[in-house]
């Protein structure tokens, strides 16, 4: 009788888990959040819209980036056109130090020592074709030598936050002491994105540099198999643009990407791919099969959603000094956010931040506190809130609480308790050395005016 209904406790155990597990599993498959199988040892996805992390893996973990280290060195050198100091027509001769301590089996543009290229020419060299020399050239006229450029390479990686990252050179030739992570090239990337002319360049599939003073014209092609199919089938994607590729033997094959679909956008990092050899013959080199795949994955199953509307009355605050006892308050603008579709907007958590009760007065429009949507513990979005009507204050309310908190003050309060301890003196003085004084003044007077000889005159 005991094992049966220990039998039957454990079926029925068995039945309420399958239960409750069952639909979590089945949600997960429908909202599409699950992403597919990636091969890269670190990879990163962001909404460039919002800067939001679609997906993340190992997206802080101190890596080797190969040539993804030239995304910093064209951001440098796009700022120091954006300044005046050069500009993208002007024409640079190659140095021979500029050569120096570069691998022999380096990407490389053939240019030499001597050869006259302009900025954009040496920029095409080095974001199309990854050439290393082209690196140095540049780095040279804008800093005045490799080294001092790698300084400032530095500084910048640390004024846009990056906090895992050191570099060594400027072309991302293996050292173990230059590294930085997936996220770290994200901001990077970002940063570099402001200026047109790198994604213009980045995005340029096949480029054509007209023959110089040493070289025959050259005809440049991406490495980037996501733009274009000169070097490999299979990878390209229509809707990528851009941006890097890097590899060597200890960082593996590495690509920063972005695409755009509509209103979607999104920035990849793909770092430490293997390539492999399939059973049907196929090389496949995975920084370039995981992006693609995740960039599918991401359109296929996320889309912008309005969660709030700027005409929503969020809540009404409680307000002080005022006739009137409370103000609705609204979102300053529609929020969208990138969810899974399929999201309930209403499963999103609302967090406020409002003081309660407000002071009067308070004007249409007025940031009041603002509104935060969490989902799965993370924050989406974070909007301010607005007052939707004026409150007027009240005189007789203001004038009492100005009387109230003149004598609440701890000035006001220090001096009260010196007039206090005054006046217990005085008093406690009256009391004392005061009274006896009266009292012996009065006396002397009293033997004075009436203590004389009382005997007769003589006559």
């Amino acid at each position: 009788m005991k094992t049966r209904r220990f039998f039957s406790l454990f079926f029925l155990l068995v039945l309420m888990a399958s239960l409750v597990l069952t639909p979590a599993s089945a949600a997960d498959e429908e909202s599409g959040v699950t992403p597919p199988e990636l091969h890269c040892e670190a990879m990163l996805l962001v909404d460039a819209n919002t800067g939001r992390m679609v997906y993340g893996k190992n997206e802080h973990e101190q890596m080797y980036p190969a040539s993804l280290t030239k995304i910093m060195t064209a951001l440098l050198v796009l700022e120091a056109v954006d300044s005046g100091q050069l500009s993208l027509d002007q024409q640079i001769t190659a140095t021979e130090s500029a050569m120096e301590g570069l691998a022999a089996d380096g990407s490389t543009a053939g240019i030499q020592a001597g050869e006259i290229l302009t900025v954009e020419q040496l920029l095409q060299c080095m974001l199309i074709v990854s050439a290393n020399e082209a690196c140095n050239i540049l780095a040279e006229q804008v800093s005045g030598s490799v080294d001092a450029f790698v300084d400032a390479m530095n500084a910048k990686a640390e004024a846009l936050g990056c906090e895992g990252t050191h570099f060594v050179n400027a072309t991302g030739l293996h050292d173990s002491q230059h590294y930085t992570t997936a996220w770290d090239l994200y901001l990077i990337t970002k940063e570099a994105m402001k200026h047109e002319d790198f994604m213009r360049i980045c995005d340029t599939a096949r480029a054509t540099i007209p023959a110089t003073n040493l070289s025959e014209e050259r005809n440049l092609y991406t490495t980037n198999y996501l733009i274009d199919t000169w070097r490999s089938l299979g990878y390209i994607y229509s809707n990528a643009h851009g941006i890097k590729t890097g590899s060597t033997d200890e960082a593996g094959h590495c690509l920063v990407s972005s695409a755009t679909e509509g209103s979607l956008s999104f920035i990849s990092v793909a770092l430490g791919g293997p390539r492999e050899t399939l059973a049907d013959g196929e090389i496949r080199t995975y920084s370039f099969f995981d992006t693609r795949e995740m960039f599918k994955w991401a359109f296929q199953n996320f889309s912008y959603q309005t969660v709030l509307e700027e005409t929503e009355l969020v809540k009404e605050v409680s307000v002080a000094l005022s006739k009137v006892d409370h103000v609705s308050v609204h979102p300053a603008s529609d929020v969208e956010v990138l969810l899974p579709n399929g999201t309930d907007p209403a499963s999103l958590k609302r967090t406020l931040d409002l003081e309660s009760p407000l002071d009067a007065p308070i004007t249409e429009g007025q940031v009041l506190g603002t509104l935060t949507l969490s989902l799965n513990d993370e924050v989406v979005a974070t909007v301010d809130l607005l007052a939707s009507h004026d409150v007027e204050a009240s005189g007789l309310l203001v004038f009492g609480r100005n009387v109230q908190n003149f004598f609440s003050s701890t000035a006001v309060k220090v001096v009260g308790i010196v007039l206090l301890v005054l006046a217990a003196a005085l008093v406690l003085w009256k009391l004392t050395v005061g009274r006896r004084r009266y009292r012996y003044g009065r006396s002397v007077t009293r033997r004075s005016g009436g203590g004389g000889y009382r005997g007769r005159r003589r006559r």
